[in-house]
């Protein structure tokens, strides 16, 4: 029976790490299917989202073969900042794994308006 974490979302400007209101957030399992949309509240962050994630004990016994994990990916948008891509982004049974997203201001990469930044998430070795 599967079991159930948490991702949760905060984002901030780049070098003054300003919370930021108002970034829409896309989050989708590895086949692109959509989990969940959130906005940023004024402390930047998003309600927790539920993903279905495997059985931590899967991980309580060497060489299974199972993954103690599910992955997802996260698209952060917001006017007048670069877009965010983060793969690969692990969530685990009963925990609430907290995603903090640096949005770089397009004035500070100019020609970037339509591009993602993109930041892959290596899986654990468990």
């Amino acid at each position: 029976m599967p079991g159930i974490g948490y991702i949760q979302v905060k984002t901030y400007t780049s070098r003054a790490q300003i919370p930021l209101e108002d970034v829409a957030i896309s989050v989708l399992d590895d086949d692109g299917k959509l989990l969940a949309l959130r906005v940023t509240d004024q402390s930047g962050g998003t309600t927790p989202i539920v993903v279905k994630v495997p059985n931590a004990s899967n991980s309580q016994s060497p060489n299974t073969g199972k993954s103690s994990f599910t992955t997802v990916n996260i698209y952060a948008r917001a006017e007048n900042y670069e877009q965010i891509l983060a793969r690969g982004v692990q969530v685990f049974e009963d925990v609430v794994t907290l995603q903090e997203l640096a949005m770089v201001p397009l004035s500070e990469l100019p020609g970037k308006w339509n591009q993602a930044e993109i930041f892959d998430t290596l899986p654990q070795n468990l």
